[in-house]
């Protein structure tokens, strides 16, 4: 066991509804205040074996349960989480960075409801009947199987509930990977899966890195789905393995998404919510980093933007006031300093930022850079950390192609007059663009990206495509007569 802020989190593997412990550990540091906040165990392949064996042996019963039948327990689940509120707030804030208030606030409701919407929403799963003159089609939602949920640490108690929502309600039992630098969070999700009186089996975790750990289960031929949210080279590599074994995968990887300010935008309320993208230290893969903006309004977006940059309060994020909390991991700061770092010397302008931030050693100052050519690295890739660049077009036409620039196309954000914004962004490649706003999210809407943002989407009927193998039981609305003269 483990006390962080005063809460204990067990550093230990869940597998068959016990905690078990690891043979060797790593060591997990706040990026706050670099404080040593626990030992947890890396997963090895007798580990990774069990928790599949004991997902394999509870997936028959808990399939069987049925929809209603697995709602109370899914419900139970949501609430042993709302019940641990402060924990979950606390520790995730200390062990990746994440603002507090953003954790109470928004965080932690909408992981209660990732549980309970997808429970909810699994009831109707049958109700699909397709009928024509021949015959009725009854479109069957069956479960897969064992499904492995493997995540990043920018977001870990969000992104794990927002899959195992609709794994579980669907009837699949699962295996969860937390990431090695902010893995606590899911300690605590499994003590109120346990709590919640989840049977033994129906939900694992195995701690550690993706090499061996992560590697060790993607690879592993009893899988029946691999839902992974994270980075495009990690997302490479568990793809092969999957491959290996067809096993089919749900990725949402990077983004570079552009944020479009046309000339008959509202500047201020651009600005505004372009200052938005520094949430989270900007390790946020939807965030729209890479501002285009009307050169007819230019510098006047630039010099409001600015202004409101500048108030942005930087500091530790376990206070209620701040703003923009620290990197994750030195390696991520040494990684964002070096993108910065090799645009300037290629003739990039600093306009604000640029450097480091004296509120500790994982803080960033909020940074933007002009002068970029469409090519230059800085433009093209994902730094996940809070530079962003900004670039002038002078059309419409313009702004969509350099929009489409990239190698990625997860979201966007276009600023405008209604209409024209949405004309502008129709014609975005993105799985996801938001006209005048940031951040609208619901659960029955897709999610996901283009190109190297990913493959498949996620939410609503979308998560149950994939979570599921859809079956067809076709009953003949006529008596069935043999021919081979028919199709």
């Amino acid at each position: 066991m483990s006390t962080v802020k005063g809460h204990t989190v067990t550093n230990s593997h869940y597998i068959n509804g016990s905690w078990v412990e690891g043979g060797s550990y790593f060591d997990v540091f706040s990026p706050i205040d670099g404080e040593h906040l626990a030992k947890m165990p890396a997963g090895s392949a007798a580990n990774v074996g069990e928790a599949i064996s004991s997902a394999q042996k509870a997936f028959p019963a808990w399939a069987k349960l049925g929809a209603k039948g697995r709602l109370p327990y899914l419900q139970r689940f949501a609430l042993e989480i709302g019940k641990r509120k402060n924990a979950f707030c606390e520790v995730e804030s200390a062990d990746a960075g994440i603002l507090l208030s953003r954790l109470r606030h928004g965080i932690v409701p909408r992981s209660m409801l990732n549980i309970t919407w997808f429970a909810e929403a699994a009831l109707n799963l049958h109700e699909k009947i397709i009928e024509t003159e021949q015959a009725k089609h009854y479109i069957r939602y069956d479960p897969a199987g064992v499904c492995a949920i493997i995540n990043p640490w920018n977001a870990p108690l969000m992104l794990t509930t927002w899959k195992l929502g609709p794994a579980l309600a669907s009837g699949n039992t699962c295996v969860i990977k937390p990431p090695e630098w902010a893995p606590l969070s899911s300690s605590l999700l499994l003590e109120a899966a346990n709590a919640a009186g989840i049977p033994p089996g129906v939900l694992n975790m195995i701690h550690g890195p993706g090499s061996p750990t992560g590697a060790l289960l993607s690879s592993d031929p009893r899988l029946a789905r691999i839902s992974f949210t994270g980075s495009v080279s990690t997302a490479k590599d568990i793809a092969k393995a999957a491959a290996e074994n067809l096993v089919p995968c749900s990725l949402e990887l990077g983004g570079k998404s552009p944020f479009v300010v046309l000339e008959d935008a509202d500047i201020d309320q651009a600005a505004k919510t372009g200052a938005l993208m520094y949430r989270n230290a900007t390790q946020v893969c939807l965030a729209g980093t890479r501002f285009l903006v009307h050169e007819n309004i230019y510098s006047k977006f630039i010099a409001k933007m600015e202004s409101h940059v500048s108030s942005l309060r930087i500091g530790d994020p376990q206070l209620e006031e701040t703003e923009v909390g620290p990197l994750i991991h030195p390696r991520q700061l040494e990684s964002v300093k070096g993108y910065v770092d090799r645009a300037v010397a290629k003739g990039a302008k600093t306009l604000w930022g640029g450097k480091a931030h004296e509120a500790g050693d994982l803080y960033y100052s909020p940074t933007m850079l002009s002068n970029v050519e469409q090519g230059d690295e800085i433009v093209q890739e994902e730094v996940f950390g809070p530079v962003l660049v900004i670039q002038k077009f002078v059309s419409d036409c313009q702004a969509i192609s350099m929009a489409n620039g990239t190698k990625y196309g997860l979201g966007g954000v276009c600023f405008g007059e209604e209409q024209h914004a949405q004309q502008v962004a129709n014609q975005i490649h993105t799985g996801f663009i938001w006209v005048n706003s940031f951040g609208i999210r619901d659960l029955a809407a897709p999610f996901g990206g283009c190109k190297n943002s990913g493959i498949g989407r996620e939410g609503g009927d979308w998560s149950f495509d994939f979570f599921c193998d859809v079956k067809d039981v076709v009953i003949p609305t006529k008596r069935f007569v043999p021919s081979f003269a028919q199709r």
